[in-house]
């Protein structure tokens, strides 16, 4: 998939970029904790930790059209984490972070936040459908559900 590559160590400082802002816009609003969104979740102690783990790095894909705009984890078959800059939601970015990681990775799955409406139906929209399970997000009192990929070619 054009745009999509694997992320190395000079894609750090724009990751942890991308994950503490999405995050914060995102999950604000849910977890309502300025102590965790803005005291906790700080840039730069997320990318030392991603430079001192070279194993956790890899499994970061990012979409890079001259600026990396998106990035999607991967852990065997699940999504683990797909976040868009927010500036570029909207885009598609997200839609081909999926696709990639569905169709040349083989994710089938992923967890999201029950109430992460938003979330739910982009991932509705690009062929993951809920399984009925469900779990507590460690460190939370919040629900995650589980989504797998339908069995119909993901819509482009």
């Amino acid at each position: 998939m054009e745009n999509i590559r694997q992320a190395s160590e000079g894609d750090v400082s724009r990751i942890a970029e991308i994950l503490i802002f999405s995050k914060r816009v995102n999950y604000r609003a849910i977890f309502e904790n300025d102590l965790v969104s803005f005291g906790e979740m700080q840039v730069c102690p997320l990318a030392q930790s991603l430079l001192q783990d070279p194993a956790v790095l890899h499994r970061y894909w990012v979409y890079d059209d001259g600026i990396v705009k998106g990035l999607v984890c991967i852990e065997g078959d699940e999504v683990r984490e797909l976040y868009v800059e927010p500036f570029f939601t909207g885009c598609g970015i997200g839609a081909r972070l999926l696709r990639f990681a569905a169709e040349k990775k083989g994710c089938r799955r992923l967890w999201v936040l029950e109430k992460n409406l938003r979330a739910i139906r982009f991932y509705r929209r690009n062929g993951f459908e809920p399984t009925g399970a469900h779990r507590i997000q460690p460190g939370t009192t919040e629900t995650v559900i589980l989504l797998e990929r339908s069995a119909a070619p993901l819509p482009r």
